[in-house]
């Protein structure tokens, strides 16, 4: 199914989310998005959008916290290994053809994800580019990019986002996913 941007937050009303156990049951129903509907969104929307995915994956406590004074989170949720993750989304309503995600975006994500909101996983999405400056500085603060592409393959598919990034933390716990 490929949600709309009305059809994805009915479609959540109707199934409140799923507990871990049963993650690969919601992906096969899964919520999906093309990244033309993305790319259609209000910002608000797209961190909405963004939530919704996570509820996907198997975090029912994601939420979207994002608005005037965040302090670089839009979305925080904790995932079925216990790690919480601290997201910034920078929509571009051009898509790629937006203006770049630069290093001061992921300076503000850097100096709040682990010390204010406790982030075991800081990501920056968006449905745009990300500067060559901004993804050495992220790999450097141990950041996380979820560039087009990433987002594309992400919210397309039926894999979790934890599936497909690199150098994630350990798990805190267990998962009730096995």
């Amino acid at each position: 199914m490929v949600a709309t941007p009305r059809s994805w937050g009915q479609r959540h009303r109707r199934h409140a989310g799923p507990g871990p156990g049963r993650r690969g049951a919601q992906l096969a129903a899964g919520l999906r998005f093309a990244l033309s509907q993305l790319d259609a969104l209000h910002h608000t929307q797209f961190e909405q959008a963004i939530r919704e995915l996570m509820r996907r994956d198997g975090c029912p406590d994601a939420a979207r916290v994002g608005g005037g004074g965040d302090l670089g989170a839009d979305v925080k949720a904790t995932d079925p290994f216990g790690r919480r993750w601290v997201i910034q989304c920078k929509h571009r309503g051009n898509g790629d053809r937006g203006s770049a995600v630069g290093t001061p975006d992921l300076q503000v994500l850097s100096g709040t994800a682990r010390q204010v909101h406790g982030a075991d996983v800081a990501v920056i999405v968006t449905n745009g580019r990300v500067t060559a400056p901004a993804v050495a500085f992220a790999k450097q603060q141990r950041l996380h990019v979820v560039d087009r592409r990433v987002l594309g393959t992400w919210a397309a598919g039926n894999r979790p986002l934890w599936e497909l990034l690199r150098a994630l933390p350990p798990p805190r716990k267990p998962s009730a996913l096995s």
